[in-house]
């Protein structure tokens, strides 16, 4: 039945105009057909080539994820930046390396990925216990440390003991944060209580 249809077509291989018997014929003669064919065929040969490529250009990187230590070279790699600019980091502070031979410095991968997580981090010198005491400090209007006193200075101020003083705080649920050997709170909030005697009971 299709056979005595006759429609204009455009070949999809050499796009010329043809006249084709049925409505999904995509060539004009089967020399196209198969020159489509062999393109499609040879079209994907080279992309699975290209992606083998690929694989292996990333093969080296992917190692270098896997590896503990690295070398300034390693790291240059892996970040995608010159020597000098690892070593102007190393330099500034900012990554952490050692120097296991002369001209052999060394970066630990966990160093490497903690400078790319740095913003998240807790200020520097508060140890990870005090992370809980970080975000109700921030909650009680992130105080400077200006304006907060050291739990001595408070001692020494108001004629209070230790022992009544870390009470105080903590019936009173008063923020405060560690930072190196010290513990500061807020000095609003320890003037407001101490300055009233039935609160210092």
């Amino acid at each position: 039945m299709s056979s005595n249809i006759k429609v204009q077509r455009i070949c999809q291989h050499c796009g010329n105009e043809f006249t084709a018997r049925t409505t999904t014929t995509m060539y004009c003669s089967h020399r196209c057909n198969s020159a489509a064919y062999k393109a499609k065929k040879r079209a994907g040969k080279v992309e699975e080539s290209n992606k083998h490529t690929q694989r292996v250009k990333a093969q080296p990187i992917e190692e270098l994820k896997t590896k503990e230590f690295l070398s300034v070279t390693q790291v240059s790699k892996l970040i995608g930046c010159s020597r000098q600019n690892v070593y102007s980091l190393i330099n500034a502070g900012k990554l952490k390396a050692t120097n296991i031979l002369l001209k052999k410095t060394i970066v630990r991968r966990s160093d490497l990925d903690e400078l790319f997580t740095e913003p998240t981090r807790p200020p520097k010198g508060i140890p990870p216990t005090q992370i809980q005491e970080i975000k109700e400090w921030v909650q009680a209007g992130a105080f400077d440390i200006a304006d907060c006193y050291t739990l001595t200075e408070i001692q020494d101020k108001y004629n209070i003991s230790e022992t009544a003083l870390q009470n105080l705080i903590r019936r009173h649920e008063v923020p405060k944060i560690k930072k190196g050997w010290y513990a500061y709170v807020p000095k609003m909030i320890i003037d407001q209580l101490l300055s009233q005697p039935t609160k210092n009971a």
